[in-house]
């Protein structure tokens, strides 16, 4: 995952900031209880944001911790949870498999940073599939579709997102509730529909100085690595309709405490981060934050 699935920090409360930065370190020291310090590393704003979706009316109970990170303050932090044990469990299966990915694409030399992460996460894997074959299962399928599409340089954005769209509704699969569960996979649909593009945009000059495969430039006019402006007007209005169709599922959910941070990504947070990767900012962050105000992306 590539974090860029955060709330719009300014539209909430003291009490749900507080919620969100507890569930993220939540999650941080789950993976470090399940997996071991190393894991920590993988944790990011979208793994915290699967694992508020993932919740399935639990209490989220806080407390506040010292960690490593942040040695001399303690922070708000979520008790654990079976929602924290399913993202730790999806967060490393998902990352394994992007690093295996990386060892494929990058050649010998380029790989060796991909084969020394993935050694380290060895151990983790192995117990993480354990817990959650099909999940497993689904990531390598749709990574090996995918990759058969970057072979044949597909030009098609749609099955490109698509592979990446299945993976993430997957997550879906061990919701209890049917209804809930069926709500779910669209909205994680349409979100992972949502953050292949944003990744594509996020990496096209890097990808198209290295030859590296990425569907935009097969799809739309590219000049030194960028979307010219009518381009981006078009991505921006495809990741607009992936946040629209996500927020159309959330809309027939009960999330409980989770709704307000949920309704601040969906309808705020998507499109502040969406802009901000097509126009360049997004890795900038005094200038994103200046620049990023709360509005549909490409606007």
């Amino acid at each position: 995952m590539f974090g860029y699935v955060r709330p719009a920090q300014e539209r909430l409360t003291q009490e749900q900031q507080n919620l969100f930065s507890g569930m993220y370190c939540g999650l941080c020291h789950t993976l470090q209880r399940r997996y071991g310090l190393a894991a920590r590393m993988i944790l990011n704003y979208d793994l915290t944001f699967l694992a508020i979706l993932l919740d399935e009316g639990e209490p989220c109970s806080l407390c506040h911790k010292k960690c490593i990170m942040h040695p001399l303050k303690k922070r708000p932090c979520a008790q654990p949870t079976t929602a924290l044990d399913k993202a730790a469990d999806y967060s490393v299966i998902l990352t394994w498999w992007q690093l295996r990915d990386g060892v494929a694409d990058h050649g010998f030399w380029g790989g060796l940073k991909y084969r020394a992460a993935s050694w380290l996460l060895r151990g983790a894997y192995r117990k993480a599939c354990a817990a959650q074959p099909e999940f497993d299962e689904n990531t390598r399928r749709q990574l090996e579709e995918l990759s058969a599409l970057e072979r044949e340089n597909c030009p098609s954005i749609d099955r490109a997102a698509d592979t990446f769209a299945r993976l993430l509704s997957g997550a879906s699969d061990g919701i209890t509730d049917p209804i809930r569960r069926r709500i779910l996979q669209q909205l994680l649909y349409h979100l992972g529909r949502w953050i292949y593009l944003a990744d594509a945009a996020d990496d096209l000059k890097k990808d198209v100085r290295s030859g590296s495969y990425n569907p935009l430039p097969l799809r739309f006019e590219v000049k030194n690595g960028e979307l010219m402006p009518e381009s981006r007007q078009q991505l921006a209005a495809t990741m607009d309709r992936s946040a629209e169709a996500m927020a159309a599922a959330f809309e027939l959910g009960d999330f409980g405490e989770w709704t307000d941070i949920i309704q601040s990504v969906v309808y705020e947070g998507l499109y502040a981060v969406g802009n901000a990767v097509l126009n360049g900012t997004f890795r900038k962050r005094r200038k994103r934050e200046a620049e990023n105000p709360t509005r549909k992306a490409g606007t």
